[in-house]
């Protein structure tokens, strides 16, 4: 079974959704058999790279609020992460472009380190004071200490064509479903659930996702082969 997860490292609620999936997915009894694949999604597309600005700020302006509230909402966030057991500075975090980013995690993908680079990326935005935003030797670091070769991912930052296709087409995956925010999550391509949701309802969704999986077709025709009492061996 594959559950495909449509995010962004600037989302607070996809670092904190993350986290109560993989807690379910850790329960699941078929854990070993399901897929998880990270798909890409910019809650600011077209934002440029250089457009970097604090977290509070962007709130207050992006949304109208004032900064007692965007403060407030981002100490609320610090709690909901704390819950799930991981680091969240309310205060002192950038806001940028992470298109960037997202061409990585499919360079990543490629190599079979997608999730370490994605934990990273989550953890340096979330939790860290260094910003990832208008930073490439910042980005070279990451990935390095992911297990990426660094040369080679200088030469994709290096390339603003390179996996952009990949992003594009995920994004417009990602509208066809109706997914207007992110987290989205999508299992089997049959069932779909949106935003954050507390690990029980992850539970539940993985479970008749597995329960209602289709049975195999088999095509006819008789044909030698091995089972349990061994293998046919055909008479002359």
């Amino acid at each position: 079974m594959r559950v495909e997860i449509w995010s962004d490292i600037t989302c607070p609620w996809c670092y904190v959704g993350k986290a109560r999936f993989e807690k379910a997915l850790a329960a699941f009894p078929y854990r070993d058999q399901v897929q998880v694949v990270h798909r890409s999604f910019e809650l600011d597309p077209g934002r440029a790279k250089d457009d970097v600005q604090p977290v509070i700020l962007m709130l207050t302006r992006k949304y109208g609020m004032s900064e007692a509230q965007a403060e407030a909402g981002e100490d609320n966030l610090g709690a909901q992460a704390a819950a799930e057991g991981l680091p969240y500075r309310t205060r002192g975090r950038d806001h940028g472009s992470t298109f960037d980013m997202h061409r990585l995690l499919h360079f990543a993908r490629e190599r079979g380190r997608q999730v370490e680079l994605l934990d990273l990326l989550y953890k340096a935005n979330f939790a860290e004071e260094r910003s990832v935003f208008d930073d490439d030797e910042r980005l070279v670091q990451l990935a390095g200490a992911a297990g990426l070769d660094t040369d080679a991912v200088r030469e994709v930052l290096a390339d603003p064509q390179a996996y952009a296709d990949a992003v594009r087409a995920d994004e417009r995956e990602a509208a066809q479903f109706g997914a207007n925010g992110v987290p989205f999550f999508v299992l089997d391509r049959k069932y779909g659930v949106s935003g954050a949701q507390p690990a029980e309802v992850f539970t539940r969704a993985l479970t008749r996702a597995w329960d209602e999986r289709p049975p195999l077709a088999l095509v006819d025709g008789d044909a030698e082969a091995c089972g349990p009492d061994g293998c046919a061996v055909p008479q002359k």
